[in-house]
């Protein structure tokens, strides 16, 4: 099972093919999701210290690059957790004035992915 280390807070072991947002939040950290895990708010997003996945999903590129944030960070609920990662989640709900980080993200990748070879 994949090792995910998310910073400040420390490793966990992961059941591959989890959602890393939901991986993050059942480590017990406060990463929002606004729109419940549908590339749409860009809130659960994280950088990559290591092992950044190779794909990203159309919905995350199209998403990104619409906000010109495209290579700058990633969205957590637009990846699985395949192999070891090391991740710093950038918007939680600590610090946020929000009353809740958002409804919880469905197990599986929403919209359904369309996967791009290169990040």
């Amino acid at each position: 099972m994949p090792i995910l280390t998310i910073e400040g807070h420390g490793p966990v072991t992961v059941t591959a093919g989890t959602r890393l947002v939901n991986a993050i939040e059942d480590a017990g950290v406060d990463i929002l999701h606004r729109c419940g895990g549908h590339a749409k708010c860009t809130t659960c997003r994280v950088d990559f210290l290591d092992g950044e996945p190779d794909q990203m999903t159309q919905a995350e590129s199209d998403k990104l690059e619409s906000k010109g944030d495209l290579g700058q960070y990633r969205l957590s609920c637009q990846s699985l957790v395949l192999e070891d990662m090391h991740v710093q989640p950038l918007m939680r709900l600590t610090g946020s004035g929000m009353d809740d980080a958002g409804p919880r993200p469905e197990d599986d990748i929403t919209p359904d992915p369309v996967w791009l070879d290169e990040v």
